[in-house]
């Protein structure tokens, strides 16, 4: 059986679901207002300049005044703190720190048991700071749960609930009817609940919230700065913006899938873009017919699949599927709105949810997502090591970046906790080729994915063949 989505065009009712949406992310338009940081504008100095005020970055900010706390530290932002994919992703915040269990097996075989115990740790010690430094970022506990909607994929349930357990996990698998009574779907065939180490959160107040306690701590922040280049100096990094200059003595990228400023990480990442649909809050009667009462965060199981998620509100975020690369890995506000790929989210949504039919979508926008041909975090140094940078999360970065900004510190500080000697920190993936051959990879690729879906998840020659050397690409 295939996967149930309608293979015809959307219907001029699908297409008025969104047509009036806000073209913003939800989680940015609802952010209280606050005061902007002031921009980069002069010459000045600082122990540690870290590039980016995402997730990396803040987190690494936070880590390195609590490692230091007379170390002067500097974050600088291109846009506002929060403003990429650290506000716009779909706010599930997971231990994992190679982007699930069964990826991790596949490419740090013997690592595997250590990096499920440092993502079990990293997630018990985010949750601390967050109680520590007062974020309030509606963090909740209601656990994952990937739902198959095929016969082919209930036998998958049934092997990665075997996995799980194996390694500790608190999970359950539900048939069609006990997944139904947790959220009512008729394309739901049997659903794989994971309760631990899977919380959801407002992804933009967590941003926001970080970036309170970074000030706080004593960081200095310099929003609306874009840094243009690098240049080593001595024994210190000129950072270098439009008509400013700071003097680091190191320097920690965390600019996820914007255009590295080291050109070697330059091939490691495929910016991708990921589009949401964001519903308008659903009325008790309707929400009733859905139930979802338990809250957990969802996913479907195609190597296309979708995330969603309900918000205290009773809206649904709808988000995934579709993963866009543009030639070039082009990146920009221009890159927000796609309106077929909008399209298919709508179709799909009421496919899933056909109870739901006629409720509208309040905002629709995109984001851009670090892919690395693992799938995972990676980090690394250049300059001699006076530079570090994480990146590559491929969209599983809500908890996995807290790790990447403290591995990527140690790195800096010349820190031996035994991270240093994982794989994952050794080791680089498998750099994308170069244009135009990437973008004829890509899309043969997402070619191939969707065509495994239709197939049972059977992978054919092509997807074979990249498996074997490493490279692959994730929706």
């Amino acid at each position: 059986m295939t996967h149930p989505w309608p293979r015809h065009d959307a219907t001029p009712e699908h297409r008025a679901s969104f047509a009036e949406a806000e073209p913003r992310s939800y989680w940015l338009d609802v952010l209280p207002p606050r005061s902007p940081q002031p921009p980069l504008e002069q010459e000045g100095e600082c122990d540690l300049c870290i590039v980016g005020g995402g997730y990396t970055g803040l987190w690494a900010a936070l880590l390195a005044k609590q490692r230091a706390p007379q170390r002067d530290v500097v974050v600088v932002e291109a846009a506002r703190c929060g403003e990429g994919a650290s506000g716009r992703n779909g706010g599930f915040l997971n231990y994992s720190l190679t982007h699930g269990l069964l990826n991790g097996i596949a490419r740090f075989p013997g690592e595997i048991a250590e990096l499920e115990r440092l993502g079990l740790a990293n997630y018990e010690e985010l949750r601390a700071d967050l109680e520590r430094h007062a974020v309030e970022c509606a963090f909740t506990e209601s656990g994952e749960m990937a739902v198959a909607l095929t016969d082919a994929e209930v036998a998958h349930l049934r092997e990665e609930l075997a996995l799980l357990r194996a390694y500790g996990h608190d999970v359950e698998l539900l048939d069609g009817p006990a997944v139904r009574a947790q959220v009512a779907s008729p394309v739901y065939k049997a659903g794989l609940w994971q309760r631990n180490g899977a919380a959801l959160v407002d992804p933009a107040r967590l941003a926001d919230g970080l970036r309170e306690a970074a000030l706080r701590a004593g960081v200095r922040i310099h929003e609306h700065s874009a840094v243009r280049s690098l240049r080593r100096s001595g024994e210190s990094m000129l950072v270098i913006g439009d008509g400013a200059l700071l003097r680091a003595r190191r320097v920690l990228l965390a600019t996820s899938a914007y255009r590295s400023l080291v050109a070697s990480v330059r091939l490691l990442i495929a910016p991708v873009y990921d589009y949401v649909l964001m519903s308008e809050p659903i009325d008790a009667a309707r929400w009733a017919q859905v139930g979802w009462t338990a809250g957990q965060g969802l996913s479907d199981m195609g190597n296309l699949f979708h995330y969603y998620r309900p918000t205290a509100d009773r809206r649904i975020l709808w988000g995934g599927y579709d993963a866009v690369y543009r030639y070039g890995g082009d990146v920009g506000p221009h890159r927000d709105q796609d309106q077929r790929t909008f399209e298919r989210l709508a179709q799909h949504f009421f496919a899933t949810f056909p109870q739901l039919e006629g409720v509208r979508f309040s905002h629709r926008w995109g984001g851009a997502i670090d892919t690395c041909s693992r799938f995972s975090l990676f980090v690394g140094t250049a300059h001699r090591g006076r530079v570090a940078y994480a990146a590559g999360y491929t969209g599983l970065g809500v908890g996995a970046s807290r790790f990447g900004a403290r591995a990527a510190l140690e790195l800096l500080d010349g820190e031996r906790s035994g991270i240093e000697q994982l794989a994952m920190v050794r080791r680089r993936p498998v750099p994308f080729p170069p244009e135009p051959l990437r973008s004829a990879v890509i899309q043969l690729t997402r070619n191939r994915l969707a065509a495994a879906d239709r197939r049972g998840g059977r992978r054919g020659l092509w997807l074979a063949a990249l498996d074997r050397v490493g490279l692959g690409f994730d929706s």
